[in-house]
């Protein structure tokens, strides 16, 4: 059995259409069963001018540039509320890259970074998966968190840190929210069948 990669995606550009520079983020939350634990993970980008669906492919670059370097394949469920994202791996990319990387409307917008993608990917079994922003969803408002620190704060993580969901999460229980929310239950409902 492959191993299973759940990866809660989100992105936050600062200033989004508007005129002069917008800074961006993309927060990732990696989460990966390990001897019958979940381990998680934070990953996050930032970029100094930006919109927020370049932040949501390189957010997703990113994350697949990291488990690609583990040299493992995995199955990898990748949540995020862009629809920009998901749909575009999920319907257009398939279609451009069958005409050539020709769409019938004209050019095809962030072209580079969505074959940088489609390649930094290719090596993992991947399913995309779209959910509601800001809707309650606790991982979703989690990476967005991270989003919109690496653009406010222009910041890039290392590498994957350790994951500060928990005290993310205890300090929203405090007020009252999320108090039923259980992340690793969460996780196996996302996750399926995992190796332990």
């Amino acid at each position: 059995m492959t191993q299973v990669a759940v990866i809660h995606a989100d992105e936050s550009c600062l200033g989004n259409g508007q005129e002069g520079p917008t800074p961006g983020g993309a927060g990732v939350l990696i989460e990966v069963a390990v001897k019958g634990a979940i381990e998680r993970r934070d990953l996050y980008v930032h970029a100094p001018d930006t919109t927020n669906n370049r932040m949501a492919l390189a957010g997703a670059i990113a994350t697949f540039a990291l488990l690609s370097a583990k040299g493992r394949r995995l199955r990898v469920v990748l949540v995020s509320d862009s629809e920009y994202l998901v749909k575009g791996m999920r319907e257009w990319v398939p279609s451009w890259r069958a005409r050539g990387w020709k769409r019938k409307g004209g050019s095809i917008e962030n072209l580079e970074l969505w074959q940088a993608l489609l390649q930094v990917q290719s090596g993992h079994q991947v399913e995309w998966r779209w959910v509601r922003g800001h809707a309650g969803n606790p991982k979703n408002e989690y990476a967005d968190h991270l989003a919109v620190r690496a653009a406010t704060e222009q910041i890039t993580s290392q590498a994957a840190e350790p994951s500060e969901f928990g005290v993310w999460l205890e300090g929203r229980r405090a007020k009252g929210r999320f108090t039923d929310f259980d992340p690793d239950s969460d996780f196996t409902t996302l996750a399926g069948p995992t190796d332990q």
